[in-house]
């Protein structure tokens, strides 16, 4: 494994990937584990753990402008197989705009290289915000905090413990 395919923090912050599994141990969340080649690409990845695009949470940081000098953060998390309306999260939110996040504060906000964010937030300055979609089925894949390792999660749990705010915010693409 490579220092690119890993979630890294600083020495002095536990990793994405070290809170997220002791997270799910913490909570006896019904998961497994799925390593594969690395691979940060929705399409791709979902290929290379065998399950329908439907059933990949594809997490995108967005920014949302509150006023002229406020912006809040919001980690949306879609089905694979559609893409995130920032229109409907800058409603949400009754914000003036919504754009994705620059890579360097997804990275910071979530403690992951892109392609690699997980469906949960462990900072209190990104909210988070997932689409009913996903949540229909038993179980949702995602990268867990490193490309080449992959969560299956039962979808149960990940509500459970993520206790995620529920809205339509993705559009079919």
């Amino acid at each position: 494994m490579t220092a690119e395919s890993r979630c890294d923090l600083p020495a002095r912050e536990e990793s994405a990937r070290t809170r997220l599994l002791a997270l799910l141990r913490r909570h006896e969340a019904r998961h497994r584990l799925i390593p594969h080649p690395p691979e940060g690409r929705t399409g791709l990845v979902s290929a290379l753990r065998g399950h329908p695009l439907e059933q990949a949470a594809k997490c995108i940081v967005v920014r949302v402008k509150i006023t002229r000098n406020s912006s809040r953060y919001v980690l949306a998390v879609v089905p694979g197989d559609r893409r995130v309306a920032l229109d409907g999260i800058r409603e949400l939110w009754a914000g003036r705009r919504a754009a994705f996040a620059d890579r360097v504060t997804a990275e910071r906000l979530t403690g992951c290289v892109s392609g690699s964010i997980v469906p949960f937030t462990f900072d209190p300055d990104l909210e988070l915000v997932v689409d009913p979609a996903l949540l229909e089925h038993e179980e949702i894949f995602f990268n867990a905090a490193d490309l080449a390792l992959s969560v299956a999660l039962d979808v149960r749990d990940y509500v459970r413990i993520a206790r995620p705010r529920a809205e339509s915010i993705s559009e079919v693409v």
